[in-house]
């Protein structure tokens, strides 16, 4: 991609009505563009990190035996009816121009139950994860914190159905390991823990995953022997670890950016979700459900991986992979740019025609972990900086594109 087309362009000062941190910096290296609070609009460079983090998402929920399909966010109000969550304040309703009733979907429990029990009769139908990567509505009060807390967003959410509480139990431990490779392939794994907050009405405990952060609006008490987390809000009827009892827990602001929760049988037994068992009992279907954010995932990490210069993006999910910058030099640069998409390298190439300071920040501000800088004084070498460690050498292409495709940041 040569950068000299890339809509837009950055912008030297943050925005006047952020002041999140992930917000000023994915505004100003044009990564998003805010329609109104908690409404994001993500352009071309945003959009390559938040499908690299859909990718990631598909390919460990795949692995644990996912199967993606994709929901209506326009639901029928009578569904929400029949849970008795037609109430909940975060509920967006609309009202057709006939008087029928709505919902923008904020979760999908209420059209996911109702989908499968047209398909699952028996045992040998059981169990079955279906999950779905779609636009979600939340009336929230507070939208602030950027893409941290929205109004629309992405959400990863996975539904599993199960013959037994055992079974259940079984993969939401699977689920547990999937979420933990996700985080770390995102590069906010080191930082992010394993949760116990309110499992309100359906058990005792749900889960959350909650990253570190000065940040962060959650508060979380953390057990530094077992790597396990309490939410403030359980802290009161659970004031040690559940894990190993201790009481010297360590208090820490973080973000929430993913959660699994038991659901049991509440939206099984309100849609009269029932299977046949091997003696042709018929049992109520067992539930649990896995969210994860994946705007919120994102701010998340810019919230972790920046500096005074700007984003620093993990290898996994950063835009390209090598940021080239021609100085003066632009027929040496267009040939080094062609040798690096032959090596399979998805490339930015600043050909534009600005002076060397502001290409070089603009650079930084962006954030792509491998900076590659072609000039009259590197004469047939280039200069090769690591945007994470600073660390900065001149050598030749083969080895620029040994330290592109090696470098693990």
């Amino acid at each position: 991609m040569k950068q000299s087309a890339l809509f837009p362009k950055t912008n030297k000062n943050a925005p006047k009505d952020e002041i999140s941190t992930n917000a000023q910096l994915l505004v100003r290296a044009g990564f998003i563009n805010k329609l109104m609070a908690g409404v994001y609009t993500y352009l071309p460079l945003g959009l390559r990190v938040l499908k690299k983090i859909e990718n990631i998402i598909r390919e460990e929920i795949n692995a644990i035996g996912g199967q993606e399909i994709y929901m209506p966010a326009l639901h029928p109000h009578e569904n929400y009816v029949t849970t008795g969550r037609e109430k909940i304040d975060i509920l967006f309703h609309l009202e057709s121009a006939t008087g029928k009733k709505y919902v923008l979907g904020q979760s999908h429990e209420e059209i996911v139950v109702p989908l499968v029990k047209q398909y699952i009769n028996s045992y040998k139908d059981l169990p079955i994860y279906l999950y779905q990567i779609q636009t979600k509505f939340r009336n929230e009060l507070r939208a602030k914190s950027g893409i941290l807390r929205g109004r629309e967003f992405m959400m990863k959410d996975l539904y599993s159905f199960h013959k037994s509480e055992e079974d259940f139990q079984d993969y939401y431990e699977k689920s547990k390991v999937a979420y933990r490779n996700i985080f770390n392939r995102i590069g906010i794994g080191e930082l992010t823990y394993l949760t116990f907050a309110s499992g309100g009405t359906f058990s005792k405990y749900s889960h959350e995953f909650q990253t570190v952060t000065p940040s962060g609006e959650d508060i979380i008490y953390l057990c530094l022997k077992c790597e396990v987390a309490v939410n403030k809000e359980i802290i009161g009827e659970q004031n040690s670890c559940p894990e190993c009892n201790a009481k010297n827990l360590v208090e820490k602001k973080s973000i929430e950016v993913g959660n699994i929760f038991p659901l049991k049988t509440k939206f099984s037994k309100a849609f009269d979700l029932m299977y046949t068992d091997e003696k042709g009992v018929r049992k109520e279907i067992v539930m649990g459900c896995y969210g994860i954010g994946l705007g919120r995932a994102l701010g998340t990490v810019v919230e972790i991986n920046n500096d005074a210069n700007g984003i620093i993006w993990p290898k996994e999910i950063a835009p390209f992979d090598v940021h080239l910058i021609s100085i003066n030099n632009d027929e040496q640069g267009d040939a080094i740019y062609a040798s690096l998409q032959k090596n399979g390298l998805e490339v930015l190439y600043d050909d534009r025609k600005e002076t060397a300071g502001s290409k070089l920040k603009d650079a930084d501000l962006i954030g792509i972990p491998v900076r590659v800088v072609v000039s009259k004084k590197t004469g047939e070498n280039v200069e090769v900086k690591i945007r994470k460690t600073g660390e900065t050498k001149i050598c030749k292409l083969n080895e620029a594109i040994e330290t592109i495709k090696g470098t693990n940041v």
